[in-house]
Order: C-alpha cells, then sequence, then structure tokens
C-alpha cells in the first residue's frame, strides 16, 4: 500500500466524506467512496446515513441526499426563496457583447469551426468560445474534413434559455440586417458579420440576439 493510500486509509471517515461530496458534479455512489476513501461499503454506508441525520437534526441548510443511485449535497427546500432571491438578484453574469456576436455566428452557421467564426467577426474569438462551452451553451460537434478543426454546435440549453422548440425557430435575418446578402458575399458565411471592431473580453454590459427572449444566461 503506498503513503497516499495510508493517508486516506487514516482519515476521519466523515469528514473525509465531506471533503469529497463537496467537489462531486454528480450523485457519488457508495461503492465508489468505499474505493477511495479504503473503507467497506458498510461502513460509507452508515456514516453517509448518520451525516444526513445529523444535518437534519442540526436544521442545516443544506442536506444530504440519496439520488440515482449515489449520494450528493442539495440545498434544504425550507431555504429555497434565499437561493432564489441571490441567483435572480442580479447574482447571474450576462453574457457579453462579444459572447453574444460569437454565439448568434455560432446558432446560424452550425456547425461551424472557431477560426470560421473569427473570420466573421473579425476577432479571435478562442476566449469567448471557451465561455460559451463552459456555459453550455454550445459544444463540439465533430470534426471538419478539410482541417481537421473541431466544429461547434449550440446546445438544447441553448433552445431552453432562448425559449426555442428548434434552430428553425431562429429569426430571419433580413428584418434586423438590411444588408445581409452583401455581408454573406464577403464572408462567403450565411450569418451576420458584426462589428470588427467590437472588444473581444470576457466582460462588459450585456446585450440581446435578435429574438424577443431575454439574454440574462
Amino acid at each position: 500500500m503506498s503513503s497516499s493510500e495510508e493517508t486516506v486509509a487514516a482519515l476521519d471517515l466523515k469528514p473525509a466524506l465531506e471533503a469529497v461530496l463537496m467537489v462531486v458534479d454528480e450523485p457519488a455512489t457508495e461503492e465508489h467512496l468505499a474505493k477511495i476513501l479504503e473503507r467497506s461499503r458498510r461502513q460509507i454506508g452508515d456514516a453517509l446515513r448518520e451525516l444526513a441525520d445529523e444535518y437534519t437534526a442540526q436544521g442545516r441548510g443544506f442536506e444530504l441526499r440519496f439520488v440515482a443511485g449515489g449520494w450528493r449535497f442539495y440545498t434544504r427546500a425550507g431555504y429555497a426563496r434565499a437561493v432564489e432571491r441571490f441567483v435572480l438578484d442580479g447574482q447571474q453574469a450576462r453574457l457579453t457583447q462579444a459572447a453574444l456576436e460569437t454565439l448568434a455566428v455560432v446558432a446560424y452557421r452550425q456547425p461551424v469551426s472557431r477560426s470560421r467564426v473569427s473570420a466573421v467577426r473579425g476577432v479571435n474569438c478562442d476566449g469567448v468560445m471557451r465561455t460559451l462551452l463552459q456555459r453550455g451553451l454550445v459544444e463540439e460537434a465533430g470534426t471538419e474534413p478539410e482541417s481537421g478543426a473541431i466544429l461547434y454546435r449550440t446546445t438544447n440549453y441553448f433552445l431552453e434559455r432562448m425559449g426555442l422548440r428548434g434552430l428553425d425557430e431562429l429569426p430571419e435575418l433580413a428584418p434586423f440586417l438590411p444588408e445581409a446578402e452583401a455581408i454573406e458575399a464577403e464572408t462567403q458565411e450565411a450569418v451576420p458579420s458584426f462589428d470588427p471592431d467590437a472588444p473581444d473580453e470576457d466582460d462588459g454590459p450585456g446585450a440581446t440576439m435578435p429574438n424577443t427572449t431575454t439574454t440574462e444566461l
């Protein structure tokens, strides 16, 4: 047994479980936790149930639930109003102008590579694309046969946030961009050519895409 495994096995079980469960992004199974913490499944299960009971008895604002075959921390339902107020009271960062423009190009030209998006916008969009990926608004969609470049498309989450049932509900560009045909001829892209002087930074005031729904994503 390695020194790292000996150290893990020597840790107090309940605090170790709390530390691990604080960083999981999906419910952790007892089997996995037992393997990680070098304990038996029964020890893990007993400790988890004891922790859950302790949190309830103490009236903590969070609870430990067994969901979908694993354990994870959740906000206690009785404090949902406080969480909602925090989330809705200006705490969710709005997308920047650069991010909205990039998202619009992907939406209308998908699947599309980063280089093509950058060509349409006239500025490098790597940083903004990373932001959109982290927000879950775009995702990888294979590679371009000619160059091997990664292609990107919008996600179902994008449709949900924009209030669309499908991409066919995206508004026509013509009403918003009277000179769209000239732009397409210049760029060889059937998307609007946004202001090339717009700063490509991940901060700044929010803006709206050509849609009637909110862009507070």
